[in-house]
């Protein structure tokens, strides 16, 4: 029923929508065509509209309303720095603060992943990898750098597609040796650990599209989103 989906869940869809492409960099957002593409009303749209431009998903132009963001190429490089920063130190803060959930999970999690470099199976690795992250940046014990790096991930695979590693198996050896020094709480050897990681996962990195490498064009852009048939 209309109306009935919180402005969380329509913000939630909209970013998935963003980032998987289905609107692309530069498309008009109106209201009331992404309330009949959510079958809700336009207040939850709205308010998930100002939430997702605080997070630099949307921006809003002169004479073309909101529209989703269009990153230039220094501003996409500029996540994976923010990335070297901030991931270290939220596998620090999660030596020190992480429960013995967020242990069995991750443990589960470095299992699996070794278990499917092992055999070859790249299939869910992906996934594997992102859930390995998501979790680490839950047990950190702050909503609001838990959030900060949810934020970040989800920008960064808005931007850049991975390709398949070649160094699988060394990389789940590396979440392995995070996951220890978490264990352990050493918060330090976490870190250090953390920004190995991150650096040697760098190569993967492919931006999705070309990007523009100076300040964002201001004129309104042409496109406009369509409702799903």
């Amino acid at each position: 029923m209309r109306g009935h989906i919180s402005a969380h869940a329509v913000c939630t869809a909209i970013r998935d929508d963003i980032v998987s492409g289905a609107l692309a960099p530069g498309s008009r957002l109106i209201e009331e065509i992404l309330a009949a593409r959510y079958g809700v009303s336009r207040v939850p749209v709205r308010e998930a509209l100002r939430t997702l431009q605080s997070e630099g998903f949307v921006t809003t132009r002169h004479h073309a309303g909101a529209c989703v963001a269009e990153p230039t190429a220094q501003e996409a490089a500029d996540l994976l720095d923010v990335r070297a920063l901030l991931e270290p130190l939220g596998a620090a803060r999660a030596a020190a603060r992480r429960s013995p959930a967020h242990l069995k999970v991750l443990r589960g999690l470095v299992r699996l992943g070794r278990e499917r470099a092992r055999h070859g199976d790249p299939g869910d690795l992906r996934q594997l990898d992102d859930w390995f992250h998501e979790t680490l940046a839950q047990a950190v014990g702050s909503p609001s750098l838990t959030a900060l790096l949810t934020q970040l991930r989800r920008k960064i695979e808005w931007m850049y597609a991975v390709e398949p590693p070649a160094r699988t198996a060394e990389a789940w050896d590396e979440h392995g040796a995070v996951l220890d020094a978490v264990a352990r709480g050493d918060a330090e050897r976490a870190r250090a650990l953390m920004a190995a990681h991150v650096e040697h996962s760098l190569p993967a990195y492919r931006l999705r599209r070309p990007l523009k490498t100076g300040v964002r064009d201001t004129k309104p852009p042409v496109n406009t989103v369509r409702v799903r048939p």
